[in-house]
This record gives structure tokens, C-alpha cells and sequence, in this order.
């Protein structure tokens, strides 16, 4: 394998067999930031121009795959607008759309926590191969906050509108075995295997004609970047209205202190 690029928080190779590994490097629980998110959109992008390059493998280093946004770091929310110039209202939510618009095939290998927004990375991968310690969620609800990322699409679009609404409304983890049954991951392999099965399926379909696979996932994904982009704009309208709210304050702290959260409604 030979070292691509140089992108911040990010380590990616490329090997011979035209499978690039690109590897999230922002601590243990990879919390995302717009600086991540800008990153991997750039690499994914350019990876895209890289012919060597036919597949990709989306994976992490720390103990979670990611575990969202570091609403106990003091930081706005996830996705909330900016003074940046953005497109969609959101500089974050922008790169968002520049992954999903990408044009390359991506496994994610799934190896802890995908929270929140990082459920929404989580999903930016055609499939995902996951290990049993996996665990996935779209907790905003238990924040007093709004599902974003593209979720609201992505999300009902992958395993149905009941399962989604399910997650969405409860915000409850789902453990490996039950996301397997329900269509959110791919398969599943024990932790010590994990890269090895997700390189093992990018290859399965790295052997296949590149153009033709390019060319067939485009058309599988037609329209995918401009629905996030309207999912995204709608998340963060309503994200806006909630932030600051005496119920999102209470959920971001009581999550912190890993007890139950008591609502108020306001």
C-alpha cells in the first residue's frame, strides 16, 4: 500500500488492488467537525480523479466509527449555520453533500459507536460491514434536538419508513445483530476481522468493470446529493428552532451525566 494525499485527521492508502483505505484519525470517539467532514469530502473527491483507485473502504481508528457531534465540548450543535458562505445554510451540512455525491463505491467498516450525526456518516457507504461491539443510533430526540446529516432521507431510504421512524422517535441504540436483521448493516464479523471483510468485499466488487460499476451506481444513486441537500435544509430549520431550548440543554446534560432526561416541553 502506498500513502495518498495529505488530508487533517485523516490517514489514507492505496494498494495495488485498487482498494484505498481511508482511515478517520480524530481521537477515540472520532467527533466530527467541519474540519473532518471538509477532509474526507476532499478526499473521496480526489480519489474519485485517482484511476488506481476503484474502491474505497471507510473506517476508524478510535474505539467508536463515529460518535457524532461533541455537544459536551461547549461547541454549537451539529450542522447549525454559520457566518460561512454555505449553499445549504450549513458549511457542515455542504460536505455532507459533497459525500454523497461522490462517485466511487464505499464500504464502511463499522467498529464501535455510529451516534447521531455519525449514523449519518455511517450511511454515506453503499454497505457496511459491522462488528458485534457496533452499535448505532439516531439519538437526537434523547437530546431534545433534530435528526440531521440526512438522516430523515437516508435513514427511512435504507431500512423502511417504520424502522426509521422507530429510531427516530425512541433515539434508543441499536445493537450489531439487530442492525444486521433490519438492513442497516451489511454483515457481520467478529472486531479482528473487521477490516479484513470490509477489504474483502471492496475487492469482490473492485474486480468488476470499473466504468460499468461507476456507471450503475450512478444510476442507482441518480438524484441522492440534491435530496440530502433538501433533507439537510429542512433538518436544519428545525435544529435552529430547537437549539438552545430548555429541553435540548437538559438532554445534552443529562446525556453527559448518563442518566435519564427530564423533558419539560420547552
Amino acid at each position: 500500500m502506498a500513502k495518498f494525499g495529505n488530508y487533517k485527521l485523516l490517514g489514507v492508502d492505496l494498494g495495488d488492488d485498487h482498494v484505498a483505505t481511508v482511515e478517520m484519525q480524530n481521537g477515540d470517539l472520532n467527533f466530527f467537525d467541519l474540519e473532518m467532514l471538509t477532509s474526507l469530502a476532499d478526499c473521496f473527491h480526489d480519489l474519485d480523479k485517482e484511476p488506481k483507485c476503484r474502491v474505497l473502504v471507510l473506517a476508524s481508528s478510535g474505539r467508536a466509527f463515529c460518535a457524532g457531534a461533541n455537544f459536551a465540548s461547549g461547541t454549537r450543535a451539529e450542522g447549525l449555520s454559520t457566518s460561512k458562505p454555505s449553499t445549504s445554510g450549513s458549511p457542515l451540512y455542504d460536505q455532507a453533500v459533497r459525500m454523497f455525491a461522490s462517485k466511487k463505491p464505499i464500504v464502511g467498516a463499522v467498529n464501535g459507536a455510529a451516534i447521531g450525526g455519525g449514523l449519518g456518516l455511517c450511511l454515506v457507504p453503499d454497505f457496511r460491514v459491522a462488528c458485534p461491539e457496533a452499535r448505532l443510533a439516531c439519538n437526537f430526540t434523547q437530546l431534545g434536538f433534530h435528526p440531521g446529516f440526512g438522516l430523515t432521507y437516508t435513514l427511512p431510504a435504507l431500512i423502511g419508513q417504520q424502522k426509521a421512524w422507530n429510531m427516530m422517535y425512541t433515539g434508543r441504540r441499536v445493537k450489531a445483530e439487530e442492525a444486521l436483521q433490519m438492513g442497516l448493516v451489511d454483515r457481520l464479523v467478529p472486531a479482528g476481522k473487521l477490516r479484513a471483510a470490509a477489504h474483502e468485499m471492496a475487492l469482490e466488487i473492485a474486480s468488476a468493470g470499473p466504468l460499468a460499476v461507476m456507471a450503475v451506481r450512478e444510476t442507482m444513486r441518480m438524484g441522492l446529493p440534491e435530496k440530502v441537500r433538501a433533507a439537510t435544509a429542512r433538518e436544519l430549520q428545525e435544529q435552529n428552532k430547537l437549539q438552545g431550548t430548555e429541553d435540548m440543554k437538559e438532554g445534552i446534560k443529562a446525556t453527559a451525566e448518563r442518566r435519564p432526561a427530564k423533558f419539560v416541553g420547552r
